[in-house]
């Protein structure tokens, strides 16, 4: 494949997510479309209900677009907190080993030791579901993933003559990981972010389908799927729909996450070039 090939593949996938983040912005504008309607239950493909509708009447067109809305924003608000925490935690980590170094990766390691479902079950119980509830619980699982991935780009850094000069100049190692480090390691911290937003989805479909996630009316694809187990002989579109929408956003954002991944690492991205010459 080309290297302009490329990039338009990978533009148009940025496209493809721009065209998701207008989808989740139109969510109130279809809100009148997934109300209760009795009478309107289970009605087929048509020209008034693109895709039918389900078991309460919704349009399950509107549904899906609605779904859009809980999934990026849950993920959207998981990434910050997971970036926004663990970022700045794996650059300071990464400026040198000590106690503090070692302790921000032992806590990384303290947060993987417990189940994310017994975490969300604790959030749950605490603050009741709702986006906020469900940003919280993935974005807390976020924190080690961004702060060890951070770490490990980051850490060749500190050895190189650049960031000697930056000490010697009096410069703190904050302000040599804001100026320096960062920009460096920017391309690996977007990759993981989009990798995140992807699995970010699918986890909020999965805390949905078990009554973890956003509270009705708002849709949501995984609580679409739990509400359609029970149909999957009479109306099984009621499953498939929300399941390709899951499975069609995760791989649009892991996908783009490699593919930013490639642009990241230097070797990856010559290995690709190589094998597609």
């Amino acid at each position: 494949m080309s290297s302009a090939l490329h990039k338009k593949i990978v533009s148009g996938g940025f496209l493809l997510i721009i065209v998701y983040a207008v989808l989740a912005a139109a969510m109130p504008l279809m809100e009148s479309f997934y109300q209760i309607r009795i009478d309107l239950r289970l009605m087929p493909i048509s020209n008034a209900h693109w895709l039918g509708t389900d078991q309460f009447g919704r349009d399950t067109l509107a549904m899906v677009i609605g779904g859009c809305f809980a999934s990026l924003s849950v993920a959207a608000m998981a990434v910050i907190i997971g970036a926004g925490i663990g970022i700045p935690l794996g650059l300071m980590a990464s400026s040198q080993e000590n106690f503090a170094s070692r302790s921000i990766l032992s806590l990384n390691d303290f947060i993987f030791a417990f189940p994310a479902l017994v975490t969300a079950i604790l959030i749950h119980n605490i603050f009741g579901s709702g986006i906020v509830t469900a940003g919280l619980a993935i974005g807390l699982f976020n924190i080690p993933v961004f702060a060890r991935t951070l770490y490990g780009a980051a850490r060749p850094l500190w050895t190189k003559d650049f960031i000697k000069a930056a000490r010697l100049a009096g410069k703190s190692n904050i302000a040599i990981a804001a100026v320096h480090i960062l920009p460096l390691v920017s391309s690996v911290a977007f990759a993981q972010i989009s990798m995140q937003m992807g699995l970010g989805i699918l986890a909020e479909a999965g805390l949905s389908y078990v009554g973890l996630g956003v509270v009705p009316p708002m849709p949501s694809w995984g609580r679409m799927l739990n509400e359609a187990q029970t149909l999957i002989v009479i109306a099984p579109r009621l499953a498939i729909i929300p399941g390709l929408a899951i499975a069609a956003s995760v791989f649009l954002f892991t996908w783009m996450g490699d593919k930013l991944s490639d642009y990241a690492d230097p070797k990856r991205r010559e290995g690709h070039d190589h094998d597609h010459a």
